[in-house]
């Protein structure tokens, strides 16, 4: 299994507000423990939040972290942003080739 194959539970979260997406990177970082962090937040450029309808999506290595992600985004940026849909099977995909 590859370090992106490892990145398969996610949220995906709707907000209005791009600067509210850089605080969610921020936080998917902090969630989560794998040496490769960043593969968390890949595809998560504004150019990409507007494609999607002012939604991203985030990926953890575990629930425990996703959850642990929520609950953060949650208590620090409360009504801001909205967990949209969790998946257990949404692996993330490189973003340079």
């Amino acid at each position: 299994m590859n370090d992106h194959q490892k990145f398969r539970f996610s949220v995906t979260c709707s907000t209005q507000d791009y600067a509210v997406v850089c605080c969610l990177r921020a936080l998917c970082q902090y969630a989560e423990d794998h040496p490769k962090r960043q593969i968390g937040w890949g595809g998560t450029k504004e150019s990409d939040w507007r494609k999607n309808g002012e939604r991203v999506t985030l990926r953890f290595t575990s629930s425990n972290n996703r959850k642990r992600f929520i609950n953060e985004a949650t208590r620090l940026l409360n009504e801001h942003w909205k967990p949209v849909n969790e998946n257990d099977n949404d692996p993330a995909r490189a973003q340079r080739p």
